[in-house]
């Protein structure tokens, strides 16, 4: 018997370093993907403590009737403004580096490795200690989200929901969308991986 995860990408945000809230879109993407949950006997809502996943998952925490716990290894990889004096561009740079190079760790946050598999070991945790047909919110960001897609499954498995999945991992995961996995016996399996479900 197997436990259901939605892997929720937090909403649109303000374009501006540091702790950003959404924006009014972002509000109504955000109430749009609480109804698309809301039909579901929700488990339990875990939520990144950035402002923007917060109140993300406000929204869905209100519509499923669901309280929220906050857990900093769902931050992203690293957040602009998190290092002192680095421009926009400066923080694109170091993304990029990081994507292309795994294991490069970066001045602030942790390496793509490290991100993948600090969600790895939270969604295991979780698998432990919810019982079987849990089904379990998580919202996060989507950097956080392919880099445990791309360190957990191979190639040709996430070539079945898109032909250059490593490539194009960056523009794959849009804002609100719901990546859905399985996890029994310690295997996941990627149930719903859709790039334009919102």
């Amino acid at each position: 018997m197997s436990i259901t995860f939605f892997l929720v990408r937090h909403a649109i945000k303000e374009k501006a370093s540091g702790d950003v809230p959404l924006t009014s879109k972002g509000v109504l993407q955000a109430q749009s993907t609480a109804k698309r949950l809301g039909h579901l006997p929700i488990t339990a809502i875990l939520s990144s403590p950035l402002r923007r996943a917060e109140e993300t998952a406000e929204y869905i925490a209100s519509e499923t009737a669901s309280t929220i716990q906050v857990d900093s290894r769902l931050r992203e990889r690293a957040n602009w403004g998190d290092l002192p004096g680095q421009t926009f561009g400066e923080f694109v740079a170091m993304w990029e580096r990081c994507t292309r190079e795994p294991d490069y760790l970066p001045p602030i946050g942790d390496s793509a490795r490290q991100a993948g598999e600090r969600l790895s070991s939270l969604l295991a945790a979780l698998a432990q200690n919810h019982p079987p047909q849990s089904q379990i919110v998580l919202v996060t960001h989507g950097g956080l989200i392919t880099d445990f897609l791309v360190h957990t499954f191979s190639s040709n498995e996430l070539e079945v929901w898109h032909p250059q999945f490593v490539e194009k991992q960056s523009e794959l995961i849009p804002e609100c969308s719901i990546t859905t996995l399985s996890y029994e016996s310690g295997k996941y399996k990627l149930e719903d991986f859709d790039p334009l479900n919102i």
